[in-house]
């Protein structure tokens, strides 16, 4: 069993790090703390090419192999997962069109898609609905070769900058089970009655936009029907999050890294009782406990992403993100301690990590209820252990 990276994926990681050593680290906790939109990261990331990394090179995407796509997000998190989130919500909305949409729209929307001309993100989340997609109270009326919709989106990413938005639906709110009545959207910005209504501020995750999407009377072609079929719109979106639990228990170990990276640094420059505090073993301790962690999602990691290509791996992502969101937290925590009072200090960057590191057991689905999604999993077979 091969555990080693091949060489071409040395190289982009390494071309990924030193972007983010020079461009992404010496200025992400000042960005940070402004809020503000790192504009001129992500034009040098789209120069990269890294706007079409789940894009088929037919469109001019990169089209990387799932591993390359989790070293990604693990490198831009190492730096700032706010960078992250940006090619998250992305990169997940154009795999979905480039496996589920009509040929007319993979040629309309993929290669802007790809040169970061466009961007996108995924329309899902409800003020009511979010885990719980089935609860979706957005609503599509077919009228002759356009549907209406009106709802209400939340925690919307990219919301100011997707065009198209990928809006998951109810075309028909009568269907029974209720996902045989959603459908995927491909809904553009500058339709009529399409508003982002507000930002939400957070803890943490800052940099990009969370916003509020409403949609009153928006009137979208029928040609934009996602696949061209009603009633596909769970099983399409389904698709995509795999990826997603891949991104994010990548993202993940990138923070666990950085928290790591910062803690062992730290142990090394502060004395206590006339010696580097990495001599005493409550630190050696805590060290040990955390690289040891860091390494197995890292594999976990990398090992759920090979599963993605071979076929349905809701279990296999399922155990990736719900271990490595977990471990992210828990080496923020005692990044944190090894730091001392200083931990808590806006000057270092450990404080920036442990706000972020909640986030990645909410997204992409709970950590508790993608353990119910493990148990299933195993329960039918999908998924074995040993």
């Amino acid at each position: 069993m091969d555990f080693a990276l091949t060489d071409e994926q040395k190289d982009f990681r390494n071309v990924l790090r030193s972007f983010v050593d020079k461009e992404i680290i010496p200025v992400a906790r000042e960005w940070e703390q402004s809020d503000r939109y790192p504009t001129e990261i992500i034009a040098g990331l789209a120069d990269m090419g890294l706007f079409g990394i789940t894009i088929p090179e037919e469109y001019g995407g990169l089209d990387l192999d799932p591993v390359s796509f989790a070293i990604v997000f693990e490198e831009l998190s190492r730096g700032w997962m706010g960078i992250a989130g940006v090619f998250g919500s992305h990169s997940l909305s154009c795999r979905m069109i480039a496996m589920h949409g009509t040929v007319d729209q993979k040629e309309r929307y993929l290669p802007a898609l790809a040169r970061g001309e466009r961007r996108t993100g995924l329309g899902l989340t409800e003020p009511d609905a979010g885990t719980d997609m089935q609860g979706i109270r957005t609503t599509a009326r077919r009228e002759g070769d356009e549907f209406v919709v009106n709802g209400v989106k939340t925690w919307i990413t990219n919301a100011r900058y997707a065009n198209p938005l990928p809006v998951i639906v109810k075309t028909d709110s009568k269907a029974s089970p209720a996902h045989k009545g959603m459908s995927v959207l491909l809904i553009e910005s500058d339709t009529a009655g399409f508003t982002v209504s507000k930002d939400i501020g957070k803890l943490g995750y800052k940099g990009p936009e969370s916003c509020e999407v409403v949609l009153e009377n928006v009137r979208v072609p029928a040609a934009n029907l996602l696949g061209g079929v009603d009633g596909r719109g769970m099983q399409q979106t389904l698709s995509a999050l795999e990826w997603g639990r891949v991104n994010v228990a990548a993202r993940s170990v990138g923070l666990g890294q950085r928290a790591f990276d910062e803690a062992l640094t730290y142990s090394k420059s502060r004395r206590a009782f006339g010696q580097p505090i990495h001599d005493f073993q409550a630190i050696q301790l805590k060290l040990a406990s955390m690289a040891t962690n860091l390494q197995a999602a890292r594999l976990m990691t990398y090992w759920a992403a090979t599963e993605v290509r071979a076929g349905r791996a809701d279990g296999q992502t399922g155990m990736a993100k719900v271990f490595a969101s977990d471990m992210a937290l828990d080496v923020a925590i005692d990044a944190m301690k090894v730091h001392g009072g200083y931990g808590y200090s806006k000057e270092y960057e450990i404080e920036r990590i442990y706000r972020d590191a909640p986030l990645m057991s909410i997204g992409e689905g709970t950590n508790d209820v993608l353990r119910t999604v493990i148990a299933k999993s195993l329960i039918a077979g999908r998924t074995t252990v040993g």
